[in-house]
């Protein structure tokens, strides 16, 4: 989804910070931008937080037990789930983002 940029103009901070691990266990922080229901599934729409980077990364939320605090995310591979998720998340956020394809 990185191919598409935003420009994000109302600037206040967002609270909700995600930290996602690479394979080597490098971790680089994204910003919490909303959560879409799709196909019965619930996504989350994250955004780098570093400024110099506007890469939009959409992972499916694995259901945990009731009792872990903890949320796992998955990579998700089919291209047309993400632009779905991403078509949804823009529909959205419409009054919040100014998006530019």
């Amino acid at each position: 989804m990185s191919e598409e940029n935003f420009d994000i103009f109302d600037e206040e901070e967002v609270d909700s910070l995600v930290y996602l691990s690479d394979e080597e266990g490098n971790e680089t922080a994204f910003e919490y931008l909303d959560s879409v229901e799709y196909n019965g599934d619930e996504y989350v729409v994250l955004i780098s937080a570093d400024e110099s980077e506007d890469e939009v990364v959409i992972l499916k939320v694995e259901e945990t037990p009731d009792d872990e605090e903890v949320e796992n995310f998955i990579s998700v591979d089919d291209e047309a789930t993400l632009n779905a998720v991403f078509e949804i998340f823009k529909e959205n956020n419409k009054d919040y983002f100014n998006f530019v394809d």
